[in-house]
């Protein structure tokens, strides 16, 4: 009897927490903001122009999470976090979403207890060093001193890298890019290792951006992407679903300069009519309103726009599609289907 009753309040404790772990799309409603977590400043991810307003890749699907939600692209805070902090800011409730250049890993996924939301960039761990070290190889860096942000995956990968090549480093440990950027310069470091693109974005910055070479090995798989907390199913299906809003709408043709007339009346495609909220009830089965997509999409652009705006072949960034081409295009990028 007494085991009874004790496991029968466990199981209602549990019960609770549970069901007041799956408000938060009415705290954030409630609060008339979106509060997510993005870098600490990643020039074309996420960073605070001249004015202070945030911007980039990252950034973008904040935006586009905001917008769907609220009509407004406007109506979210950005928190920026380290490779040690974003954690902590996403568990303890702090911020509602984490689009921070964070790779997802099955540790984070189940023991962290975190949802990802889907992939918005693959990318692989490299190495950057001066041209004047002459080096052309990763495993040319032997007896290196190496720049890594702590916290973060790029430590383990480094570890395995040099250890399976029997070659030794010195880690410098750094807490943000900014942090990264001027002990590399300053030649604190002989290296600095972290994802490709996080690369290409540092580099980009530098007053002689081809005075520094990025090597050839990529020595890991970095499948990055928003996140969420476990527990909260509905609002990780706002996130996911918007993510994969913006890469069905690259696929179909939707852009953010022509989604308000695609929205205005049905078109041939039935796929471009329920993701527009022309035909079914798709915004409804999220708690959303039928025009959540379009809002999502005008807020910044589809998939494609967004990363051609910032971090393309056509910005001081330059990164190629690649595996971040649509599967149309052999790449990675595919959502699921809108029905």
């Amino acid at each position: 009897m007494k085991k009874t009753v004790f496991f029968g309040a466990l199981t209602i404790a549990g019960l609770a927490a549970g069901m007041a772990s799956a408000a938060t799309l009415d705290d954030v409603k409630a609060r008339g903001s979106l509060n997510c977590g993005v870098t600490t400043g990643l020039t074309g991810f996420a960073a605070p122009d001249a004015n202070g307003v945030w911007e980039g890749f990252d950034v973008g699907v904040c935006r586009a999470v905001a917008a769907a939600i609220f009509g407004d692209p406007t109506a979210v805070e950005f928190v920026p976090t380290t490779g040690e902090t974003r954690f902590t800011a996403l568990s303890s409730g702090e911020i509602d979403l984490l689009a921070r250049n964070t790779t997802w890993t099955m540790s984070r996924d189940t023991d962290l207890k975190f949802d990802f939301v889907g992939v918005n960039y693959y990318d692989g761990q490299g190495f950057m060093v001066p041209k004047a070290l002459g080096v052309s190889s990763a495993k040319d860096l032997d007896g290196a001193t190496v720049c890594i942000q702590t916290g973060t995956t790029t430590e383990l990968n480094l570890a395995d890298f040099f250890r399976s090549n029997n070659i030794s480093y010195e880690p410098v440990p750094i807490q943000t890019n900014a942090e990264a950027q001027q002990q590399y310069l300053a030649g604190a470091c002989d290296v600095y290792t972290t994802d490709a693109s996080g690369l290409a974005a540092t580099r980009a910055t530098f007053e002689a951006p081809g005075d520094h070479v990025v090597l050839p090995e990529i020595i890991s798989k970095e499948p990055l992407g928003p996140l969420v907390r476990h527990g909260d199913s509905e609002w990780g299906d706002i996130a996911r679903w918007t993510l994969n809003a913006l890469i069905a709408a690259e696929e179909l043709g939707v852009t953010s300069a022509n989604v308000t007339d695609m929205a205005s009346a049905p078109t041939d495609n039935p796929e471009v009519n329920r993701l527009l909220g022309t035909e079914g009830e798709l915004g409804a089965m999220i708690g959303l309103e039928a025009d959540w997509a379009v809002n999502a999409i005008s807020a910044g652009g589809n998939y494609g726009e967004l990363f051609e705006q910032n971090i393309g072949e056509s910005t001081p960034i330059g990164l190629a599609r690649g595996l971040n081409a649509q599967w149309t295009e052999g790449g990675l990028i595919y959502s699921p289907p809108f029905r």
